[in-house]
């Protein structure tokens, strides 16, 4: 024990101090025949060894004195005012048997007279900081002293050292500094970065970037940032966010399973649902499966990814249907709400999307299904006459016949660039992507002075860019597409409604006719391509030109009304319901009743106005939920496979030929799905945060 007190004094006294009071402690314990721990213990000799320790200090030149105190009690020695302020504390902890002097800390004080060395106080007022009013640079205490002041203004603002008090006070009351200190301190606990390493990868799942690039670049990137904004030691605290690639897969795994958990809460929720969903293959070669859902949520119509499943073995209906019915099943969605099945597959069509829809429908009884009106649209505008084929395809060969050789495209770039040409390459037009023709044609007839110039004569197609005839019918050809391309992408998008689609569609029919009646009428400011190359020709379309116009016109209108069959909308009521006078057909007394009630409703016709059709009818629900709910069933259904072809498309920019063993389900279903995670849900679901190792 009195080893043990002399290694504390060591902390605290200097060498004489320490050897009088081993000495003179030891002659005590000698004289009452006691060991230490035993004389601590006892209350009537304990007052004798505190007293005694405490008059050997005090005798001490050092001046360096404590008053005895323990955890229980505190003993105040009996000595005057003067030498208790110039003494220091010693504690004495009895409980645990240690002895420990403690010197209390001086703690400087701010002096108005440090402004004029540009320095204001930071804290509190009676343990103030210095804080540099040109910097804004914080420094301890105990730098509250003007030698240290001044070598800070003369080093750091050498320009400011002969300034006056008043500028540096002028500084101070300006408006920036006047503002709060933006937070310095940043929370760099476990459950921090675990949070922090859920949002990085949450993003890196977002932008469909490399698992390594959390810790290649987003750290190191983080890392610079901090330590300039704020300080070096604050950039080491970001190596506490996990960002390794494994540890980014399974945040990615954690969020999508988040996701997913809600939607299934969602659809089991719900009143109905419908489908939209396609097959493709990968770049490994696996039959990856898409399936999209629709469904009413607070008051709007949600999308999301309901599946992206990889068909180990056969792809056939079967597997199809069994992928989708499992997940139905293991999350106990009932079929019983599905209300339609949107595809590729047409109704005549026998494959193995269609094998599926047919077995959807038969544990679905109330389900429908529908063929993207996309594909019907491509389909239909494929028909033409052969003058005005032939011409596409010679078009074709020409652009193939510079695009299949690259020393032929660097060539085609210099003489555009020579020449001065709005575009310097052709566009390769590819069956795929039906949307291309028109912007391939576009570019092929904008750059055909420049393909004159460059075109081999021993090419057997260069003499069509001389014929005005072939010209004519391209210029054509290119304007028809593009408004044709136009139809087809004001189609597209999120929330597309089958009466959207149908509007669109009616109003190409309509402006079909009229572009014929125009033609024969040899009026074609309708096509502006082909008007302005009339005009700078200086010539007139033969008649066989606007036959073959004509009747490609008249055509296409024939096939979309095939395609597209005009039908009795008994469900016209939904499109606008404020127009019906007359009980619609597909609604029973009660309905109609209450559609007139809605009707009536002057709010009800004033958000008519502002909101969308979707989320009109979704906002009724809890006032008018029967004839609500009526017109979300009719705008449940998908109108286009839009949804799986971006899907696919973001599917092939994750999944690369780099990265073919890689999972991308998740990665799909955070990309594709409306539903943000509940991070902070996550992390608290985990029992242990661990910083990164």
């Amino acid at each position: 024990m009195i080893a043990h007190l002399l290694c504390i004094l060591s902390y605290n006294f200097n060498t004489f101090v320490i050897l009088n009071v081993y000495s003179k402690l030891t002659m005590f314990c000698t004289t009452n025949s006691l060991p230490m721990d035993l004389l601590l213990k006892q209350g009537n000799l304990k007052q004798e060894v505190e007293s005694f320790c405490y008059q050997i200090v005090s005798e001490s030149n050092d001046q360096k004195v404590g008053v005895l105190q323990s955890e229980d009690e505190q003993l105040q020695p009996s000595v005057s005012k003067k030498s208790e302020s110039e003494l220091s504390r010693v504690k004495f902890i009895s409980n645990s048997n240690k002895i420990a002097f403690n010197k209390k800390p001086k703690r400087r004080k701010y002096d108005e007279s440090y402004l004029s060395f540009g320095f204001t106080y930071f804290g509190n007022r009676d343990a103030p900081h210095a804080q540099c009013v040109l910097c804004k640079k914080i420094l301890s205490n105990s730098s509250l002293a003007p030698s240290k002041l001044r070598r800070h203004l003369e080093t750091k603002h050498a320009a400011y050292k002969d300034k006056d008090i008043s500028f540096f006070k002028q500084h101070l009351d300006s408006p920036e500094n006047n503002k709060p200190p933006a937070p310095k301190i940043v929370n760099t606990d476990n459950e921090s970065a675990t949070e922090a390493s859920y949002n990085v990868s949450y993003h890196i799942a977002l932008s469909g970037e490399a698992h390594t690039i959390g810790e290649l670049l987003i750290k190191p990137c983080a890392k610079d940032v901090v330590m300039r904004m704020f300080d070096e030691q604050y950039s080491k605290k970001i190596d506490a966010v996990q960002l390794s690639n494994s540890t980014v897969a399974r945040r990615i795994k954690d969020l999508a399973a988040d996701i997913e958990e809600e939607l299934v809460c969602r659809l089991k929720i719900c009143d109905g649902f419908s489908l939209q969903l396609d097959e493709s293959a990968d770049v490994s070669g696996l039959a990856v499966l898409l399936v999209f859902v629709r469904y009413r949520f607070n008051k709007s119509i949600e999308e999301d990814l309901l599946l992206c499943e990889s068909l180990q073995s056969n792809a056939t209906g079967e597997e199809i249907f069994n992928c989708i019915n499992s997940f139905m099943q293991k999350h106990e969605i009932e079929w019983e709400k599905c209300v339609d099945v949107c595809s590729d597959a047409s109704r005549a069509m026998d494959g193995k999307i269609a094998e599926a829809v047919t077995l959807i429908k038969y544990v679905a009884p109330e389900s429908t299904s529908s063929h993207c009106l996309l594909y019907r649209h491509a389909l239909a505008v494929k028909i033409m006459p052969t003058s005005l084929k032939n011409v596409l395809d010679q078009a074709v060969q020409i652009i193939n016949y510079i695009k299949a050789r690259p020393h032929q495209s660097r060539l085609l770039k210099i003489l555009c660039e020579e020449m001065g040409a709005q575009h310097t390459a052709l566009l390769l037009n590819t069956e795929v992507r039906w949307l291309s023709r028109g912007k391939v044609l576009v570019r092929l007839f904008e750059l055909r002075r420049e393909l004159l110039v460059f075109m081999d004569s021993a090419f057997r197609l260069s003499d069509c860019l001389t014929n005005s005839s072939w010209l004519l019918r391209l210029a054509y050809l290119a304007d028809i597409f593009t408004k044709l391309n136009e139809v087809n992408l004001s189609m597209q998008g999120k929330n597309v409604t089958i009466f959207t689609v149908f509007d669109k569609l009616s109003s190409l029919l309509r402006k079909l006719e009229f572009w014929a009646s125009s033609v024969e009428e040899e009026n074609f400011d309708c096509f502006p391509t082909l008007s302005d190359f009339l005009t700078e020709i200086n010539s007139t379309v033969d008649k066989d030109i606007c036959s073959a116009i004509v009747q490609h016109l008249r055509g296409l209108r024939s096939t979309l009304l095939k395609y597209f069959p005009v039908t009795n909308d008994n469900n016209a009521w939904v499109r606008n319901p404020f127009t019906v006078t007359v009980k619609p057909a597909s609604l029973i007394a009660r309905d109609y009743e209450s559609l007139i009630d809605l009707t009536s409703d002057s709010q009800v016709k004033q958000n008519f106005s502002e909101l969308s059709l979707n989320d009109f009818w979704s906002s009724l629900i809890q006032e008018y939920p029967s004839i609500a709910r009526r017109a979300v069933h009719v705008l449940l259904p998908f109108a286009t496979m839009h949804l799986c072809e971006t899907g696919f498309s973001y599917y092939a920019a994750t999944k690369t030929k780099y990265r073919k063993r890689l999972d991308a389900a998740p990665h799909m279903r955070i990309r594709l799905s409306n539903i943000t995670p509940n991070i902070k849900r996550i992390c608290d679901k985990k029992t242990q945060k661990h910083c990164s190792h």
